[in-house]
């Protein structure tokens, strides 16, 4: 037993060496090779090549089933108008159908209360065109099939990957003049790529039209000719690029 706690105490004590004498020039190490860290932002700015909107329909009756079957009517009389209007099926698509109590607000002895006289049925459907030149066009057939409600356009790019892969390309070229600024302001003669990290992004920016039109309103008069063929809309541009996190040792 005296044995082991003699051992214990010996590997104990070899155990209790300074930090400094454990990893010995590690500072002076790092002194003679340091590490760059960069963070380089790359973006490239696009027209869109595509635009969805989602429009929507609804009926009221005083029954749920028949509110329902006057709806599905008029719905597929607008997906028929869509589809004339060259949206191709597979860019047609069902996002919801509700169903909802229907309400009238009354006054009754001076105090308002509501009444319930009926069912509210809708249904969103949700498309996408690559005709942004014709998107006044395609509002004017929607609203004019019975679209009770139009959300959109929102616009985007439908093949993102080569402008994110010019991006890339960009900022390595980037950061590599950076790292080299860097060692050459240090005194180094060149840098050595450690590590890239990479995050994406794409956002739309100077979008002009949003929102809804609705159709119990009286119908607007035709726009001027200039107007036509999406002139009334402006797309603006799609930001896409690539941010990296780039790690560069410093060598002489």
């Amino acid at each position: 037993m005296k044995g082991l706690r003699v051992a214990g105490a010996l590997a104990l004590m070899a155990g209790a060496v300074p930090a400094s004498a454990q990893i010995p020039g590690s500072i002076d190490e790092m002194a003679r090779t340091p590490v760059i860290s960069l963070n380089i932002a790359e973006t490239l700015r696009t027209p869109p090549d595509e635009a969805t909107l989602t429009v929507s329909t609804q009926s009221r009756a005083p029954t749920a089933s028949v509110a329902l079957e006057r709806n599905k009517v008029k719905t597929e009389e607008l997906v028929k108008a869509i589809a004339a209007a060259g949206i191709a099926a597979k860019d047609i698509q069902t996002e919801g159908v509700n169903i909802n109590p229907d309400y009238r607000y009354e006054q009754v002895a001076g105090r308002g209360q509501q009444r319930m006289i009926g069912y509210l049925a809708s249904n969103s459907v949700r498309i996408k065109t690559r005709r942004i030149d014709r998107l006044s066009n395609l509002l004017d057939a929607l609203t004019g099939a019975g679209a009770d409600q139009v959300y959109g356009p929102n616009f985007g790019i439908a093949d993102p990957a080569p402008l994110r892969r010019e991006a890339r390309k960009r900022a390595m070229v980037r950061g590599q003049a950076e790292a080299e600024e860097y060692a050459a302001n240090a005194g180094f003669a060149r840098v050595r790529l450690l590590s890239i990290e990479e995050g994406v992004s794409s956002r739309a920016s100077d979008i002009v039209v949003t929102g809804m039109r609705a159709v119990a309103a009286p119908p607007p008069p035709p726009p001027p000719m200039g107007e036509r063929g999406g002139g009334s809309i402006q797309p603006g541009q799609i930001e896409t690029g690539v941010t990296l996190s780039l790690r560069y040792r410093m060598e002489r």
